[in-house]
């Protein structure tokens, strides 16, 4: 898996602008079980370089996308994380080796209690799991470092502006589905400003939304 991993890197370097990923990812990447974050019958697929169906019409995303969106936030030691979509745990797992600690949203409340349950049994206890709408982010516990998005939206939720840290960095693939989506990069700068670029072409699940 690492070494696919390094061989997505080398293939879309100039996409992302470098040539190898944080060895901290990395490592990170090799200590998460990903076994243990697919459905039993899908274990043969765990290290395979591409999303697994987890139910619920959702997926664990390519390792390659996993590792890339950990590295694109810059994780610090000290950084308190943000992620919205949990779906079986995987990003958050991996971003638990990475900061201090991670809130994570997941819409599908059975996913979000299987998630929650399923790392703390795996011994991942700075991981916070609850079940809501990401599109609010989780504002009693903002402002965040960094804020990682596992799902497409159309645009990019307000709300994720308003909990980031002003130096902090927002990972979200933006576009509707079955149409072209571009994973961004979004920094907020020290005086609250914002800029943004488009990292690579992807496909993600859709964010979705309780209703109104």
């Amino acid at each position: 898996m690492l070494q696919d991993i390094e061989e997505e890197v080398a293939l879309t370097r100039r996409d992302i602008g470098k040539n190898t990923l944080d060895k901290r990812v990395m490592t990170a990447m090799a200590r998460v079980p990903r076994e243990c974050f697919v459905p039993d019958t899908a274990r043969f697929l765990a290290f395979s370089n591409g999303p697994v169906h987890i139910g619920h019409g959702q997926t664990i995303s390519q390792p390659y996308i996993v590792a890339l969106m950990s590295d694109l936030i810059a994780p610090e030691s000290d950084s308190v994380v943000l992620e919205i979509g949990t779906g079986s745990g995987y990003q958050a797992a991996v971003l638990s080796q990475l900061v201090r600690h991670v809130y994570s949203i997941e819409i599908v409340a059975p996913l979000a209690q299987e998630a929650g349950e399923r790392l703390q049994r795996l011994g991942y206890s700075n991981v916070t799991v609850r079940h809501g709408d990401g599109y609010q982010g989780w504002p009693e516990h903002a402002p965040f470092d960094a804020i990682v998005v596992t799902a497409a939206a159309p645009y990019i939720p307000p709300p994720l502006i308003e909990q980031l840290k002003p130096g902090g960095r927002l990972v979200i693939p933006v576009g509707l589905p079955g149409y072209i989506q571009e994973l961004k990069l979004v920094e907020k700068q020290a005086d609250g400003s914002i800029s943004s670029r488009d990292i690579l072409t992807v496909a993600f699940v859709p964010l979705t939304r309780n209703p109104a």
